[in-house]
């Protein structure tokens, strides 16, 4: 709420070179006049970022001291917290080849991991507290709910939206897992093929990019139904889970004849996510026809380039040696890897609907329009500006994240600056797609990376806001507009 300084009681007429903001209260605030523990005064960012750091140093301390993990000699401290910060943030950079380095026991903890760090840890802190039958508080429905999302016309209900992440996940999971197996039990045998299928789905829905393959899917360039599993998965876990539940919602209503409208939010992340898979398909495909697809057949050129797309966004899976492939293909996945998927979700990036947000104002700026808006629906003000911030951060943290990898790595002969861009995005969007720098970094370089991957999971602003004390202010005063020339 604003009011004009002439009526806020303070009596010092200074209206109107500024204003009173009095403050609202947050889902998270606690009444005053009582003394709260650390876990109570916490605010629910602050509690999403340390779960996050603990989950990471717990699977530090797990790599290096739990036995049977690897086949020969275990990683030393450095290269344990990055292989746990990469499974918990589900990125997949990976400094050891998961496959020959460790034992199917370790390659279990790695899952662990990935399966913890994919659908968060508050999100089963609730589902424990759901499961032993307690009521989730306006505090913890605030921590389950992950994402400051809002659908403005109607309102999930948390325990039934907790319950089916867990539905989603499984269903998901099962269904590539199966299908997995059908598809390589002919070729690896009905025992062997068992537990890669059931890795590689975790790790697809997950969008972690983990593979028990040295080449990750490269050996299956020519099985297009391998791919679309994979693919199929990827995106299930990108789309996000708010999205999944507001659609099976929709068909629901849709059986009983009953009138629903898909939200805004709903509309933009499958719309965006169509967008960004069909449209960079042909041009990945035309790029890399006679690079790195050159020893393909035309069909598995064409199915090859669909998976590129997807892949991209956040996956890190790779059916083709990005070695080998040009610098307009390298610099198009760039762009896809800053992206990401969609909020609520397991894929990192900026987010569809933030880039989605974006281009709508810009729009309506263009229009000469105060306020955007799409579909007969207005954008509040508060939504846009923080897409824009979101944005902002996120581009600032990349930037700063290729410089310090430029300056780690300048006395190393391996790679050019397009690797460290690369690696440096792909670090912060948590895909794991690399050009093969990530096994040859300096020790340095390995920290910068570990550091992009937590900031690129917990998120930009949900870090700004964990750092951020919440504190009642009784009055605060903003100055007089004035305008500045841009463009």
């Amino acid at each position: 709420m604003i009011l004009p300084a002439d009526r806020c009681g303070t009596g010092s007429g200074c209206y109107p070179l500024c204003e009173q903001i009095v403050p609202t209260s947050r889902l998270w605030d606690l009444p005053v006049g009582r003394k709260y523990s650390l876990w109570q005064r916490l605010s629910p960012p602050q509690l999403f970022v340390g779960s996050f750091a603990l989950l990471v140093m717990v699977g530090t301390l797990g790599l290096k001291f739990l036995p049977g993990l690897y086949v020969s000699q275990p990683l030393n401290w450095l290269d344990a917290l990055f292989t746990a910060t990469s499974a918990v943030c589900v990125t997949g950079l990976i400094v050891e080849d998961t496959a020959g380095y460790f034992t199917t026991l370790g390659q279990l903890y790695l899952l662990l991991l990935i399966q913890l760090g994919g659908l968060g840890m508050l999100t089963f802190t609730s589902l424990v507290v759901i499961a032993i039958g307690g009521r989730l508080s306006l505090r913890q429905e605030s921590l389950s709910a992950g994402s400051p999302i809002e659908l403005s016309h109607h309102r999930l209900d948390p325990r039934h939206l907790l319950l089916d992440v867990i539905r989603f996940t499984l269903a998901f999971e099962a269904f590539g897992a199966v299908s997995l197996y059908a598809l390589w039990a002919p070729q690896l045998g009905w025992e062997n093929a068992a537990w890669p299928a059931v890795f590689h789905s975790v790790s697809a829905f997950c969008n972690a990019g983990f593979s028990t393959y040295s080449d990750s899917l490269i050996g299956f360039q020519r099985s297009p139904a391998t791919l679309a599993v994979i693919s199929t998965l990827i995106v299930a876990g990108g789309i996000g889970f708010l999205a999944w539940e507001e659609l099976v919602l929709w068909f629901d209503n849709r059986r009983l004849s009953r009138r629903f409208r898909l939200s805004l939010h709903t509309q933009l992340v499958f719309v965006a996510s169509a967008v960004l898979i069909f449209l960079p398909w042909p041009l990945f495909t035309w790029l890399e026809w006679n690079a790195s697809l050159k020893d393909l057949p035309p069909f598995h050129k064409l199915t090859n380039g669909l998976f590129l797309s997807i892949t991209a966004r956040t996956a890190g899976f790779n059916s083709i040696d990005y070695q080998q492939a040009t610098e307009a293909g390298n610099f198009l996945t760039i762009l896809l890897m800053s992206i990401g998927g969609s909020p609520g979700g397991t894929a990192g990036g900026m987010k569809t609907t933030t880039i989605a947000l974006l281009l709508i104002l810009a729009w309506s700026r263009l229009q000469g329009e105060e306020i955007a808006s799409l579909g007969g629906r207005s954008l509040r003000k508060e939504t846009t500006d923080r897409a824009v911030g979101l944005a902002v951060i996120a581009f600032a943290l990349m930037t700063a994240g290729i410089l310090a990898l430029a300056v780690t790595e300048r006395n190393t002969t391996r790679g050019n600056f397009e690797d460290r861009m690369f690696e440096a995005v792909s670090a912060f969007n948590t895909v794991g797609l690399t050009t093969g720098q990530t096994s040859h970094l300096s020790s340095g370089g390995r920290i910068v990376v570990i550091g992009l991957m937590f900031l690129g999971r917990v998120g930009p602003l949900v870090l700004a806001a964990a750092l951020t004390r919440h504190r009642r202010i009784a009055s605060r005063f903003r100055y007089a507009y004035e305008e500045v020339a841009v463009g």
